[in-house]
């Protein structure tokens, strides 16, 4: 039985499988190093996080139009569901440098995230990334034109990026304005940077929650305040693994974080790109002993969406027979 799912941490640009790349890309006349899903497979193959980077700004560039980007949500909704989930908060990260019209992008996405509701039943929410090097007028564009699409589902700011080069405390005006305009504070840090990232997220950009954070198990300290703040980490266990951020699945510090009294969601972070699902995501966690219903309640907890949604999810959460599949109790 497919338990119901909560993925507060993917990249719609990452979501994209290599058919549909190509796809794209065709459609667009945008050319790529490969014309074969066995010819793009082999770009998946990375070396290390800035790897994965370059690789990403690469393959993305393909998405272009308002369709794109409305193809793309709607495309990875149907997966999702196929894997259980019920709701989704969608990260994508606006394409100022590439020429790309803000509306046309901002208004593709949003129209995917109702289409996808509509055709998969799946609550779709948006959080914009700045990507990491944007210059203070680029980023703070971004996080303007995430305010002025607040009614149609952008619910958050986020931070992307090269995490190590580029730390939170630059982007502190950003953040101002979106968490002024009503939206959530949703930065990556922790990740590819040990805990002072994670500590700037929380004190320089007002964070919500982080998006992976695992690295604050460096500090102690941090890992309470963590706790004791009730912070929602999306952990993302593979996407970890493929870039090298955790030598193997069982170092992963997940556990020890939720031992530790820390809430972690569980997410994909770019499926397609490291070659992961949302089952197989929840099975990893699994494998280092938490239980899927605690995920489902941390997701819940993480969310961003209104009030009569957050009611709705928790409702099918406690409807559910958790004990049927073995999916129940949190970890003890």
């Amino acid at each position: 039985m497919t338990y119901p799912k909560i993925e507060l941490h993917v990249h719609l640009e990452g979501t994209v499988r290599a058919h549909t790349l190509l796809e794209i890309a065709r459609r667009n006349d945008y050319p790529l190093p490969a014309d074969t899903v066995e010819g793009l497979a082999g770009l998946y193959e990375f070396r290390d996080f800035a790897h994965f980077i370059e690789v990403w700004l690469l393959t993305t560039a393909a998405l272009q139009r308002a369709d794109d980007f409305r193809q793309v949500v709607v495309d990875y909704a149907a997966e999702a569901a196929s894997h259980g989930a019920v709701y989704l908060e969608g990260i994508f990260s606006p394409g100022l440098r590439r020429g790309i019209d803000c509306d046309e992008m901002f208004t593709g996405y949003c129209d995917g995230a109702q289409e996808a509701r509509e055709l998969h039943g799946v609550e779709v929410r948006l959080t914009p990334d700045i990507p990491r090097g944007y210059t203070d007028d680029e980023a703070e564009t971004t996080a303007r034109y995430s305010v002025a699409y607040r009614d149609r589902g952008v619910v958050g700011l986020g931070l992307g990026g090269l995490e190590a080069e580029y730390p939170p405390e630059l982007y502190e005006r950003s953040f101002a304005i979106a968490r002024e305009g009503g939206l959530a504070s949703v930065p990556h840090a922790g990740e590819a940077a040990g805990a002072d990232s994670v500590r700037g997220a929380l004190d320089a950009l007002g964070a919500h929650r982080i998006r992976h954070g695992i690295r604050a198990e460096e500090d102690p300290g941090l890992v309470r305040e963590l706790a004791g703040r009730g912070t929602v980490l999306d952990v993302c266990p593979i996407s970890n693994l493929r870039t090298g951020v955790v030598a193997s699945l069982e170092e992963h510090p997940l556990p020890r974080l939720v031992a530790a009294g820390v809430r972690c969601s569980v997410s994909t972070d770019d499926p397609a790109m490291f070659d992961t699902d949302l089952s197989h995501d929840y099975e990893a966690a699994v494998t280092l002993g938490l239980r899927p219903r605690e995920l489902f309640e941390a997701g819940l907890a993480g969310a961003l969406c209104e009030d009569g949604t957050r009611e709705r999810l928790r409702e099918l959460g406690e409807r559910f027979d958790w004990s049927a599949n073995g999916a129940g109790s949190a970890l003890t």
